[in-house]
């Protein structure tokens, strides 16, 4: 019976060797291509898996599911790890394993496999995927194999195997880090990346314009929400209006590449235990993490918000270590959505040299009460009050005073 496998193809060097070696090894391969908005040419990879001598290969458009079902809500979360990575790479993850055991099914392949390797996060991300979708899976990690380990000791070997069996190879730029690329984001890791005190220089960066480069004129976009997602944009100066989620987020990408938004050098810790260094882009996603946390501000309640903060950190950890398809994962979007109940209404943010900031807010759920709020009119509240509660939440601070000691001893 012939083994069946099916390989989540990138077109590239790694995931061509490895789709020509399980041949050789007698697995019929099917290659899977996700499109979840890189800029990849499918058809050129596609007659590339087949004359390699894939059985099939499967092109899936999951660009506005990427969207609607993967990136809005953990936005709506404010899922970001270690305070400052918007997730781009951790949350598309999912989405490709998904389809892959989908597509393993109607198949009848008893195997799956990927090109990750043993030291990155992504090999958990696809085989927790794998295992939570369908738990009998046979998962083929070439990366952890030893069979494939002695045969490619280095990219050396790789090359020579190409060479070969006339595997074309795509030509880089000149340069030693590697990308992955996604509607989300692009990251840039590796090579002189992985010295943390390199400076990046501009020709990393292909996404996003340089700050100082981007127009001198501010753009202003008006985001309208509903329970914490967003449903329509519009441009304030030319009345340009999107309202499909899918041309809603690629819009938000273009304005935050024109004006320099979303850059970010930092060093993350990996789930596998490794520190790692990452340059990343993610336009699109910074103008709506900051928008929807400013409208946070004002529908959203105070211990509430506390408690929707503590779950954020949580529902990160989930997300970037890969346990999308999880319990706790379902139980943590059951209480985000509760949370965002409320959180609707329009944000109005500026854009201009590598800056999003919020500028104006409304909604019809808001909790500000402006006569509560100003200092000029009563608005209902007893000034006297606060005498009281003042020297309530003074008792615990005497108490202690009276064991360490005041100022005057």
């Amino acid at each position: 019976m012939t083994k069946k496998v099916v390989l989540a193809y990138s077109g590239g060097l790694d995931t061509s060797i490895i789709l020509k070696w399980f041949i050789e090894e007698g697995y019929d391969v099917i290659a899977y291509m996700a499109d979840i908005g890189q800029k990849e040419d499918f058809e050129a990879a596609k007659e590339k898996a087949l004359k390699l001598g894939a059985s099939k290969v499967f092109i899936e458009d999951l660009k506005k599911e990427f969207v609607t079902d993967y990136i809005f809500p953990a936005y709506a979360a404010n899922a970001i790890y270690e305070g400052r990575y918007l997730l781009g790479t951790a949350i598309a993850r999912p989405i490709i394993a998904k389809r892959q055991i989908e597509i393993a099914v109607a198949e009848g392949a008893d195997y799956v496999s990927h090109g990750a390797t043993g030291k990155g996060n992504d090999q958990v991300r696809f085989e927790l995927g794998y295992y939570a979708l369908k738990p009998d899976i046979t998962v083929l990690a070439p990366w952890k194999m030893p069979e494939f380990l002695e045969q490619f000791i280095g990219r050396k070997e790789m090359l020579d195997y190409a060479e070969k069996h006339n595997i074309p190879i795509k030509k880089n730029k000149g340069v030693s880090y590697s990308e992955d690329e996604n509607l989300l984001h692009i990251s840039h890791e590796g090579g002189e990346l992985e010295d943390p005190n390199f400076v990046c220089e501009e020709y990393v960066y292909s996404h996003t314009t340089a700050p100082e480069d981007a127009p001198d004129v501010a753009d202003v976009l008006a985001i309208d929400f509903k329970d914490g997602i967003p449903i329509k944009v519009e441009n304030i100066a030319d009345g340009t209006v999107k309202t499909d989620p899918l041309e809603l987020f690629i819009y938000l990408n273009e304005m935050g590449a024109k004006h320099g938004i979303g850059r970010l050098d930092m060093v993350e810790n990996r789930f596998v235990g490794i520190k790692s260094r990452g340059i990343y882009e993610t336009p699109g996603g910074t103008i709506l993490n900051l928008a929807h946390l400013d409208l946070e501000g004002i529908t959203m309640d105070r211990e509430v918000k506390k408690l929707r903060d503590a779950m954020s950190l949580k529902m990160t950890e989930v997300i970037y270590n890969g346990f999308w398809f999880s319990p706790e994962m379902k139980i943590l979007q059951n209480f985000m959505e509760d949370c965002q109940r409320n959180v609707t209404g329009t944000v109005q943010v500026k854009l201009y040299k590598g800056l999003t900031y919020p500028i104006a807010r409304t909604s019809p759920k808001s909790l500000y009460n402006e006569d509560l709020s100003s200092f000029d009119v009563d608005g209902g509240y007893n000034h006297i009050d606060a005498d009281g509660f003042i020297k309530v939440n003074a008792v615990r601070l005497k108490a202690h005073s009276a064991f360490e000691g005041s100022l005057e001893d």
